[in-house]
């Protein structure tokens, strides 16, 4: 979006830079990517970057408000509900699509959030890649492209990025949690985990449950499991019907991160609860009340608990509400649309739109979350999710810089 850093790159660009820079991620990683990798960073103007920190931190701010915690507690199913949540998500995404305001100028939209974790780990070493590509790039600065914000350097972020996800614990006894690891799309991000900060990627069926304790067996030896990074979609475990040693409402003596409540609560359930100039206006089917007549134009409707866009209806007509079970409206919801801006130009002269995620990270001993880095989605699709842009270039994974 930068134009000269733009003009730059693609008068540079051939695809063995993108081939080289994607061996090299692989490199760093130790594995292959599950997912496409865009050939492309997106280089971010000052003025985009100040509002995309600015919105996000203002949309967890409001989100961390007690009488929104208070609201958002009840999207907790009883079924899911486990003991010992904490008084802040440690990991959150705010995630907005780019469109172009009114003035012209490109600004942030949200489009969902999440309690979750994100690729982390990935996320630095695709900025050290494209670091190294870029040094060959004529016409770019000749300095250090930072994803980061907070005015941390590459340094800083690990820092915080093990206070959040290991503190103090022996990494031997924090495990990456999630199903069928090796088998996720994601599986770089737990590689990447693994090389960063020492942590090992483990199926929850792998555990031992002894009264309330975790434990774990490596290379023929018990270690207790003290730290979960937690990892498991709660769709996909509910999809699956999987039987787990243990149940996630059991009071476990582990320390959660981030707390599986916030899977629910920090999620596209708080939308409606929000106000502030980036967030499109949103609300639960339950409390819609009359269709809005121009629905399919203007309007999406949202699944609250899914992930990379499963179930979302981008024209959706009145029948289509109508068919939802009254039990479950209330875990839909419908959203004013959102109209990306083509506004990275690929070499081939076409446009494509950017998704970025703004990355926030909480150490136990940290009130506040801090805005840590971030990744970004390109597509010239009609939805930013991978089934929607196979035949596409210029498109996938990215992450958005500036020089430092």
């Amino acid at each position: 979006m930068h134009p000269e850093f733009r003009a730059a790159f693609n008068a540079a660009f051939t695809p063995a830079l993108a081939s080289a820079y994607a061996r090299d991620l692989a490199r760093r990683a130790g594995s292959e990517p599950g997912f496409r990798l865009a050939e492309t960073p997106v280089f971010l103007t000052k003025e985009l970057a100040a509002a995309l920190a600015d919105g996000a931190r203002a949309i967890v701010a409001q989100l961390s408000r007690p009488e929104a915690l208070l609201r958002m507690k009840k999207a907790i199913p009883a079924r899911w509900a486990a003991p010992g949540m904490d008084a802040l998500p440690s990991l959150a995404q705010v995630d907005f699509a780019i469109v172009k305001g009114k003035d012209g100028r490109l600004v942030p939209r949200l489009i969902e959030l999440q309690g979750f974790p994100s690729l982390s780990a990935f996320e630095v070493l695709q900025s050290d890649a494209w670091n190294e590509a870029l040094s060959r790039v004529d016409g770019l600065p000749k300095a250090t492209w930072s994803p980061y914000f907070s005015f941390l350097s590459r340094d800083g972020f690990l820092a915080l990025l093990r206070r959040t996800i290991v503190g103090d614990t022996d990494p031997e006894e924090v495990v990456l949690l999630d199903l069928d690891p090796e088998k996720q799309k994601t599986a770089i991000d737990f590689s990447a985990t693994r090389s960063l900060l020492g942590i090992d990627a483990v199926d929850p069926r792998s555990l031992v449950k002894e009264g309330a304790r975790l434990l774990r067996v490596k290379n023929g030896r018990r270690l207790p499991v003290k730290r979960i990074y937690n990892r498991v979609v709660f769709d996909e475990l509910i999809k699956k019907d999987l039987e787990l040693p243990f149940d996630f409402c059991d009071d476990l003596e582990v320390k959660w991160v981030p707390h599986p409540n916030w899977y629910w609560t920090w999620s596209k359930y708080s939308l409606p609860l929000l106000t502030h100039e980036t967030v499109p206006k949103s609300t639960y089917l339950s409390e819609l009340g009359a269709v809005p007549k121009d629905l399919t134009e203007r309007y999406v409707l949202k699944p609250l608990f899914s992930f990379a866009g499963g179930g979302v209806n981008v024209d959706p007509r009145p029948e289509d509400l109508a068919r939802i079970p009254e039990r479950e409206r209330g875990s839909w919801c419908v959203q004013e649309k959102i109209a990306y801006d083509p506004c990275v130009l690929a070499v081939d002269g076409g446009g494509v739109k950017v998704e970025v995620r703004m990355m926030f990270f909480r150490p136990d001993a940290d009130e506040a979350p801090t805005l840590g880095l971030n990744l970004c989605r390109l597509s010239r699709g009609k939805m930013l999710g991978v089934d929607f842009n196979k035949d596409f270039t210029w498109v996938g994974s990215s992450v958005a810089l500036q020089p430092a």
